[in-house]
C-alpha cells in the first residue's frame, strides 16, 4: 500500500468516482496483493522468507508499506 504520508493518486481518483455515485466514503487507498506459496516445512523460516521478499522484492520501502497475512 502507499505509505500513509504520501499522496495516492489512484485512491483519490477512485474516491472521486465513488463520491460522484453519491456514496459517502472517508478515504480510499489503492494497492496491490501478492500471493505466494512457499515450499518450506518450517513455518518460522517461511515467514522469514516472505518478510525478506516483501522488504526486498515486492515493495519499495520508500513509498510503500506492506502487511503479511497467512491465508
Amino acid at each position: 500500500m502507499p505509505r500513509k504520508d504520501l499522496l495516492d493518486p489512484q485512491g483519490r481518483a477512485v474516491k472521486g468516482v465513488i463520491s460522484e455515485m453519491g456514496i459517502k466514503v472517508k478515504d480510499v487507498k489503492v494497492g496491490k496483493v501478492i500471493e505466494i506459496v512457499i515450499e518450506e516445512k518450517d513455518e518460522g523460516r517461511a515467514w522469514e522468507t516472505v518478510e525478506e521478499l516483501s522488504r526486498k522484492v515486492f515493495s519499495n520501502p520508500i513509498i510503500e508499506d506492506y502487511k503479511i497475512e497467512k491465508i
